[in-house]
């Protein structure tokens, strides 16, 4: 039986006090009994000789600290996980918020996971498609990737969350995959999109979902991409299943951690967040990959709002350097109504050599990939030319680059959020964009491919 203590002193909005305590550890979690027999769950944030700070996962409201009394329980968060998770609907600490019945676990698990050994892990390498060109034509994903999209206030960054949670696959035979959705801090509205959008379209079967609204506490938002990660390496380890992660988003779970920090008047580092958010976001990212000799992989994107349009702001600077890559979501095409409004010349995935080419997607995407990159930024620099100069100054060549960015944003990018493109689609569309160009401009594809695709009509 745990040992109770009535040394309950002081309460400083959640966090509280507790004197001549023994043998208590960080991040222990401990339950406070109230005079009318209700209680509340809270974590040790920092012990300090006999004395134990502790912070609530509700309120402190109506809390007499001379007639409540604390235990801690000698074991830090877990998640009772089972297979039975997909298909359901859990609030930040990992209960179910879907009317469903209650999860029986088959163990339960420490949500702060085990670090993979640098040395075991293994390369990604195989191609998982989003069904977004963006995506996959030009900044592929890879298995066990970590590919952020930084995104911005008022873009529809929860919309293209959910189309790739929906649509995502691994091609191959045999391959078990599931999704793993996590929100943070979002409100009830977008909350019920998500849901909706996942059982409407019955994706929901293979996704578990986390979801932690606006005004749940702050210390439920900090733990539940923990939640997510441990569910999906849960599946990961014991089913052998490819699993991805989205978490959405990012900026609410850093400012979880400032309110926290600023509770417990730590010394602020840039703009006020702490000084440790650069270890405690890869402590989160770096759970995602594979390991050698193990089935199974874990690959994550998170998506984060940056704060007024800001790239050097410290969440996607310090994310940027953890990460494999960047989708970058552009306001210019958000206003031309191009949806999803992907930036493809500033994005990048540092993998997607390893996830393309035969075998993995086709042959000729590295070469049509290339191409199409070049050939949209001569457009976009013709189409600047044209505005500054007017279009009597362009040469013909010019014209049908600027005809071509055009044609590339209408047809490629702007796909909607509604449809789901096969790799194959997404490289045939780029071929027909290429064939506005004459042959002799396309001199980053052999000729074996312009044999083979160009010609054909």
């Amino acid at each position: 039986m745990p040992k109770e203590y009535r040394t309950l002193e002081e309460v400083a909005g959640p966090l509280m006090l507790v004197r001549d305590v023994e043998g208590v550890k960080y991040e222990e979690l401990g339950e406070i009994e109230l005079a009318d027999g209700e209680t509340r769950r809270c974590r040790v944030l920092e012990v300090n000789g006999s004395n134990a700070l502790v912070q609530l996962f509700e309120n402190s409201t109506g809390i007499n600290l001379s007639s409540s009394k604390i235990r801690f329980l000698g074991r830090q968060l877990e998640l009772g996980v089972s297979m039975d998770m997909l298909g359901r609907v859990f609030d930040g600490l990992g209960r179910p918020i879907d009317d469903g019945p209650e999860i029986i676990p088959e163990k339960r698990l420490d949500v702060n996971g085990q670090p993979i050994n640098p040395a075991a892990r293994q390369y990604p390498q195989e191609f998982i498609q989003t069904g977004v060109s963006a995506i996959d034509g030009l900044n592929t994903l890879v298995r066990g990737q970590k590919l952020p999209i930084f995104s911005a206030s008022g873009l529809p960054h929860a919309q293209l969350a959910a189309q790739i949670a929906r649509q995502a696959k691994v091609l191959g035979d045999n391959e078990q995959f599931a999704v793993v959705f996590a929100a943070m801090g979002i409100t009830f509205e977008e909350s019920n999109y998500f849901i909706e959008s996942f059982r409407s379209t019955g994706a929901l079967e293979r996704t578990v979902m986390f979801s932690n609204l606006a005004n749940d506490p702050a210390i439920e938002r900090i733990a539940t991409p923990k939640m997510a990660l441990t569910a999906a390496e849960y599946k990961k380890k014991k089913k052998g299943m490819h699993v991805l992660v989205i978490l959405t988003d990012i900026t609410n779970y850093a400012d979880a951690l400032r309110e926290v920090s600023a509770a417990r008047k730590e010394v602020p580092g840039r703009r006020g967040y702490p000084g440790y958010m650069y270890t405690d976001l890869a402590s989160i990212y770096e759970r995602a990959g594979r390991q050698q000799g193990k089935p199974g992989s874990i690959t994550m994107i998170p998506i984060l709002s940056m704060p007024e349009d800001d790239k050097t702001h410290p969440i996607p600077d310090l994310t940027g350097y953890i990460t494999e890559g960047q989708i970058i979501l552009s306001r210019e095409l958000y206003r031309k109504g191009f949806m999803p409004p992907i930036d493809v010349l500033p994005s990048l995935s540092r993998l997607k050599d390893k996830g393309i080419g035969e075998g993995k997607t086709r042959a000729d995407h590295s070469n049509t990939m290339n191409q199409l990159f070049s050939a949209y930024a001569r457009g976009k620099d013709a189409k600047e030319l044209m505005i500054v100069l007017g279009e009597a100054a362009l040469t013909d060549i010019d014209k049908l680059y600027a005809k071509f960015a055009d044609e590339f944003e209408k047809r490629y990018i702007a796909q909607g959020f509604d449809t789901d493109r096969s790799i194959e689609e997404t490289l045939n569309i780029g071929w027909d964009l290429l064939r506005i160009l004459p042959r002799s401009e396309l001199k980053r594809i052999s000729d074996k491919f312009l044999d083979e695709y160009y010609d054909k009509k």
